[in-house]
Formats: structure tokens, sequence, C-alpha cells
């Protein structure tokens, strides 16, 4: 065989390779195109831990702001445009939408984790650990530490949204430092029941039993003032007795002030 034949042979086959490769791939998509949308399946990753939103509430925001899609081509469904008017609830972190080869649409959806509710006169909202805020719901009240009183954030009750002023975010972070202490310690966590915030922006803690309350101060040198309260409960209210003393003051460095 001379060359020349040779050349125009391998050529032919190339082309030809090209040609069925080119078939196959129209023919996977023509198939895809075929298949249709049979249902929709959603799954709350979260559900033990919060139920803020429930699978119906999902369906429900899908249908009515989505539209039509059982028995449309899954080619044409947006799965973006999904997953964006399930991330738009506010308790909603963050959905994943996928379609599978049997026309079935799936929904994972992440809730936020609220890990404290503030508490003010015209409303109160909760906050995540990055700060991020969102407002209370209707149809669950997550169990975390409620902060009540002054409290010095700009939100409302129907913000959503991350902190964005600097001092907010500050005052933010150094309550959490307040939180997740108590968090930590069955002790505390079980003791404290109350946290407010009274007008000089001092914290003020109501445990759940005995008639004191607790001056905890700034939201600063938390550890120490918490050895000082552990002190208290240890020395001197053995020493005096229940009731006694009816303000317990954590301000002062080295010191209890009782009341």
């Amino acid at each position: 065989m001379n060359k020349t034949i040779r050349h125009i042979i391998t050529g032919t086959a190339s082309v030809m390779l090209a040609v069925a490769m080119i078939l196959a791939f129209t023919a996977g998509v023509s198939s895809r195109r075929t298949i249709l949308c049979k249902d929709i399946e959603i799954n709350i990753v979260d559900s033990l831990q919060n139920s803020f939103v429930t699978k119906d509430d999902i369906k429900s925001f899908i249908d009515k702001e989505y539209g039509i899609y059982i028995g449309q081509p899954v080619d044409s469904i947006d799965l973006v445009r999904i997953e964006d008017i399930v991330d738009g609830r506010s308790a909603v972190r963050k959905s994943e939408a996928y379609v599978t080869k049997d026309g079935i649409i799936h929904i994972d959806v992440t809730q936020r984790k609220p890990v404290v509710r503030f508490q003010k006169k015209d409303g109160g909202f909760y906050a995540d650990s990055e700060g991020y805020i969102f407002p209370l719901q209707r149809n669950y009240a997550s169990h975390v530490q409620v902060i009540d009183g002054y409290i010095p954030l700009a939100a409302n009750s129907g913000y959503k949204g991350a902190i964005e002023d600097p001092e907010e975010m500050e005052w933010f972070t150094r309550m959490m430092n307040v939180v997740n202490h108590m968090e930590k310690s069955r002790t505390w966590k079980d003791k404290i029941v109350q946290i407010s915030v009274d007008k000089g922006g001092d914290i003020i803690l109501v445990p759940r039993e005995g008639n004191e309350l607790f001056v905890f101060g700034q939201p600063v040198e938390v550890a120490e003032k918490f050895r000082k309260m552990e002190k208290y409960y240890t020395h001197i209210l053995p020493a005096k007795g229940e009731g006694h003393y009816k303000r317990v003051d954590l301000r002062f460095k080295g010191q209890i002030v009782c009341r």
C-alpha cells in the first residue's frame, strides 16, 4: 500500500471517528432533553438541630416563585434560580439543587444555626456565630441564650444580614465570649437563666435560684469574672446563707463587692 493511500485511509478513519463521537454526544444530549421532571425531593440536612423550615415550606416557596417544573424537560429547569429562591429565606444558610437521571429534582437545605437571641423593646431577632442576624420564626423557637435590655445593635426585628458596623461587631464578639463560656460549662449554662444589658452597657446575670443579681460589667475579662462567681458560690454564700446579698458586683479587679 503506497503512502498516499495510507494517508487517505488514516484521514478517513479520523473523520469517521469524529463524526461518530459527535453523533454519540448529540444522541446523549437529545436523550437527556427527553427526560422530564417527575417530582421534587427536599432534604433538610440539619432538621434534628433546628426546625425553622420544613420540606413543605421549601416546596411552597418554589411553587410560588418559580412556577411550573413538573413535566418540564430537566435541561430547561434553572437550578441556580431555585437555589436563589430557597437561599432567600431568612432561616436558610445554603441550598444545593441538582437533578438525577430519573427526573427528580433534589434540594439539600442547610438552616442557619442561631447561637443567641436578642430581645429589644421593639422585638427580637436571632444571630449566628458569624454575626448574621435573621428574624424570629413563626413556627419554631430555638432554645438559645436570650439577651435582653439595651442592646447596642441597630438591627430590628425584621432585619436580615450581617452586622456591618465595626463597633457593633466588636460588642457582639465580646458577648459571644460570655455566651460561649457559659455554653461550655454545664454549671453556668444551667445556673444562669437571663442576661440583661442596662442603660450603661453593663451586663447583669440572673441565676435560676436565689435573689442575687450578678453585675458582670462590660463583656471583658470573662474567665476571671466567672471565677469570681464560683468563689461567691463556694465561699461567700455558704458563710452568709441564702438571701443575705441581693447584688454581687464583679466589675472590680481582684474584688467581689456584695451588697
